[in-house]
C-alpha cells in the first residue's frame, strides 16, 4: 500500500494520533473507519489482474490487507522510524512470520535466553521440528554471541527489555556484530515501546511487538506488529535467498529487485499473510489505533508509578531483591540510562522472602492488582512466572533464564500510586507476619 507521509515532520504524540489516517472522501469521518469487510470491488478485470500480480497497489482480501489495518501499520512504522510495517493477529504471529519469511530448513538463530516463555517455546521447540535450530545465550555477552555464530546463522533475536528479568540489550553493539556478519537483528520492543526507545536508531534491522500490551494498553485486543528499518543490505550477501532469488509463488518475482529495501515486507505480506493467514481483525486494529493515540502520556505515568514502586520495594524487609533497570542497583542501569532516558518501562520483578510459597500467598492477598497472564494494561497486573508463563521450561532453563521460585512480576498500571502502595504493603505484611 502507498504510504501517506504528510505527518512525517511532526513529533511523537502528533504522529501517534494522526499518522496513517486518510480521511474518507465520501463522509469525512474524523475517526478512522472500521472497514469490516472480507473483500473489495475491482473497477474492471484489468485492475483485478494487476493487483493480484503485485503490479498495482490495492486491497484484495482482508487476510492480506485492509484499510483500517493499513492505517495502524503506517502509524506504528512512523513511531518506530521504519519504512513500513505489517500487523498480524498476535505478537507470537509477528515473530513466527518474521522467521518463516527469512529462514529455511537448516538455518540457525541466536536468541537471548531472557525472553518471554512463549517465544522461547516457539524458537526452541516448535521451529526445531521444521529444521530451524536456535542457540539460547546471554546476548548481553558480546563474546558469547561471536562464539555462537555459525555459517547458517541468519537471525539474532532479543527483547530490548527482557521479560520477566528486565535485562537491557546493548542494541548498538549487537547491531554492529550483525552487520559485520550479514545477520538480521530482530528486536522485540514490546515492553519499552517506541515512546521510550527506538531500536532502529541504534542499528536494529527488524522490530516486532506484541501490540496487545502497551500499544493497545487496555487489555481488550490482541495483535502483533513487524516493522522493517529498511537498513539491511540484502544484496550484500547470498544468505537470504527468499529475498534475493526468484519466487515461483508470484511468477518468479525477485523481491529485492522489485522492491529494494521493502523486499522483506512485501514477501512477508504476499506469501506469509496469504499462506499462514495470521490476520489481524479490523475491529482489533481500531482498538489498537485508539491505544496508540495515548501511548506517550500513558507510558510517562506507567514509568512514574513503576519507578516509585521499585524504590519502595527496595526498602522493604520482606523483599530479598528488586529488578528494575531504572534502579542504580540494576546490573544494566548504565545502558538503560543511555538508551532509555525517558524511563526503563513499567515492568518490575522482585523476590519475596520465603520463596514460592510466600510468592503465591502474596499474589493471593493482593486486591487491586489483577492476577493474570498479561502486561501493559492500564490496570496493574501480577503473576508468578516460574509456575505460569515460563512453567514449560526445565529447571535448568529456568535458572539460565534468571527465573527463580521467589520471583514475582508486576506490570504497573495507571492507578493512583498511593492505592498501589497500600495494596502491596498490606499483602506483604500478611505474608511476613
Amino acid at each position: 500500500m502507498k504510504k501517506n507521509n504528510k505527518y512525517k515532520k511532526f513529533n511523537f504524540s502528533t504522529l501517534s494520533i494522526h499518522a496513517g489516517q486518510k480521511v474518507d472522501k465520501n463522509y469525512k469521518s474524523r475517526a478512522i473507519p472500521i472497514y469490516q469487510t472480507t473483500s473489495y470491488l475491482f473497477e474492471n478485470h484489468d485492475e483485478a489482474s494487476s493487483i493480484f500480480n503485485l503490479d498495482t497497489d490495492g486491497h484484495v482480501y482482508s487476510r492480506i490487507s485492509n484499510p483500517t489495518i493499513s492505517a495502524l501499520e503506517e502509524r506504528i512504522a512512523s513511531l518506530e522510524k521504519g519504512i513500513g510495517a505489517i500487523c498480524v493477529a498476535s505478537g507470537q504471529a509477528a515473530l513466527h512470520l518474521t522467521v518463516a519469511t527469512l529462514l529455511n530448513k537448516g538455518d540457525h538463530i541466536i536468541s537471548s535466553d531472557r525472553i518471554y516463555g512463549g517465544s522461547r517455546n516457539l524458537l526452541g521447540l516448535t521451529l526445531k521440528r521444521f529444521g530451524i535450530e536456535t542457540s539460547f545465550i546471554d546476548i548481553r555477552n558480546l563474546s558469547l554471541i561471536k562464539k555462537n555464530i555459525k555459517k547458517n546463522t541468519k537471525i539474532i533475536f532479543g527483547e530490548t527489555i527482557g521479560n520477566p528479568g528486565l535485562e537491557i540489550l546493548d542494541v548498538e553493539k549487537i547491531s554492529y556484530i550483525c552487520d559485520k556478519n550479514n545477520i538480521i537483528f530482530v528486536a522485540d520492543n514490546t515492553i519499552a515501546t517506541p515512546a521510550l526507545f527506538n531500536p532502529i536508531d541504534y542499528g536494529a534491522h527488524i522490530i516486532i511487538h506484541s501490540a496487545t500490551k502497551f500499544i493497545g494498553g487496555h487489555g481488550i485486543a490482541i495483535g502483533g506488529a513487524i516493522v522493517d528499518s529498511g537498513n539491511f543490505s540484502w544484496n550484500h550477501t547470498k544468505k537470504f535467498k527468499n529475498i534475493t532469488e526468484s519466487y515461483s509463488g508470484y511468477n518468479n518475482i525477485n523481491y529485492f529487485e522489485e522492491y529494494g529495501p521493502a523486499a522483506f515486507l512485501m514477501r512477508a505480506r504476499s506469501e506469509g499473510l496469504r499462506d499462514f493467514g495470521a490476520a489481524l481483525s479490523p475491529q482489533n486494529a481500531f482498538y489498537l489505533l485508539m491505544g496508540l493515540e495515548t501511548l506517550e502520556p500513558r507510558m510517562m505515568k506507567h514509568v512514574s508509578n513503576c519507578e516509585y514502586i521499585a524504590a519502595f520495594l527496595s526498602g522493604r524487609a520482606e523483599v530479598n531483591w528488586v529488578s528494575y533497570p531504572g534502579l542504580r542497583s540494576h546490573k544494566d542501569y548504565k545502558i538503560a540510562s543511555k538508551l532509555m532516558p525517558k524511563g526503563a518501562g513499567a515492568i518490575l520483578s522482585f523476590g519475596i522472602k520465603g520463596g514460592k510459597d510466600n510468592a503465591i500467598k502474596f499474589i493471593n492477598y493482593l486486591r487491586l492488582f489483577s492476577h493474570l497472564a498479561n502486561i501493559g494494561d492500564t490496570k496493574s497486573l501480577v503473576i508468578h512466572p516460574a509456575s505460569t508463563t515460563h512453567s514449560q521450561l526445565s529447571q535448568e532453563d529456568l535458572i539460565k533464564s534468571g527465573i527463580t521460585d521467589d520471583l514475582i512480576r508486576l506490570s504497573i498500571g495507571l492507578e493512583d500510586l498511593d492505592d498501589l502502595i497500600e495494596d502491596i504493603t498490606i499483602a506483604l505484611e500478611k505474608v511476613i507476619r
